[in-house]
């Protein structure tokens, strides 16, 4: 998987906050005028944020929309510790130091005819702006997104127009925001929301991958973000069906900009196993370098 070199556009800015959107189980999207950073965004991406000035660690946060234009992003991010205690609290206004944008991105060219996005938690961001790149920079593709979570979605989810052949009767719930760029989206959850399928996200996109001929199976690929374990199963799922997977690794880290190697993970390459740190030579990986899967 070639990759742009993204070594030398990490920024620091000072970001004010636009906008603080609070949404059940305690999850918010801040908007930050952040030019540089959303200049140099590409899907997977993220930053490394100062919450609150007597707070020197940052929080490494996906990028989850960014406007070159109009020079801002949007984080969503779900209040778990000190740090995002205290960054809930910024206001309109407020100024924020980020590190941004860091990482090695999704591929955001040569796309299969079917992209396959799964996402979960706080892994949906990534999805998010890959599906609006996508939708941005491409003709005749028809992505799929398919969300978990098992608190209620950050969002208001609403009946789907869009028909996908081979989700379930009355699994209908979408993103807003998906649905308004004509992007079809599906909702996953163990908590019986209305209009969502209930199992795991993995089931969902089995039923769907089941649905199809192998000419047209040969057409998708996978990616996704979300928790190790969520990730392990995409990454069985793509092995299972043969379909290439990237997938976007979250790992607690220090630096971010390499220095620590506190986020280290072992890949497994050609030469045997190796270390690599996920903020700089990821987040994003082949997924069957992260999970490999028996012969």
């Amino acid at each position: 998987m070639k990759q742009p070199d993204t070594r030398n556009t990490i920024f620091v800015e000072e970001a004010r906050v636009i906008e603080h959107q609070a949404y059940p189980g305690e999850q918010y999207i801040i908007r930050l005028q952040a030019p540089e950073t959303a200049t140099h965004a590409q899907p997977g991406s993220f930053v490394h944020l100062q919450c609150a000035d007597d707070l020197p660690m940052r929080r490494p946060m996906s990028i989850m929309r960014a406007d070159k234009n109009a020079g801002w992003i949007d984080i969503l991010y779900k209040v778990h510790g000190e740090g995002t205690e205290k960054l809930k609290q910024r206001k309109p206004g407020d100024v924020l130091s980020l590190l941004g944008p860091i990482g090695i991105p999704f591929k955001f060219e040569g796309f299969r005819k079917y992209p396959l996005l799964i996402g979960g938690g706080v892994g949906i961001p990534p999805m998010v702006f890959l599906a609006e790149h996508i939708k941005k920079t491409t003709k005749n593709l028809h992505p799929l997104v398919i969300m978990g979570s098992e608190v209620p979605f950050p969002f208001n989810p609403r009946p789907s127009q869009i028909m996908i052949n081979g989700i379930p009767e009355g699994v209908i719930a979408a993103m807003p925001l998906l649905e308004d760029w004509g992007i079809a989206s599906r909702l996953a959850s163990l908590q019986g929301y209305a209009g969502c399928f209930e199992g795991y996200v993995t089931d969902l996109a089995k039923c769907w991958l089941d649905s199809m001929g192998p000419e047209q199976r040969n057409e998708i690929e996978i990616f996704s973000c979300g928790p190790a374990p969520m990730l392990k199963a995409v990454s069985k799922l793509a092995h299972l069906y043969a379909l290439p997977c990237q997938i976007s690794m979250e790992e607690y880290m220090a630096c971010a900009v390499g220095g620590c190697a506190g986020c280290a993970i072992e890949i497994h390459t050609e030469n045997g196993p190796a270390m690599k740190r996920v903020c700089v030579d990821g987040p994003v990986f082949e997924a069957s370098s992260v999970f490999p899967q028996p012969a």
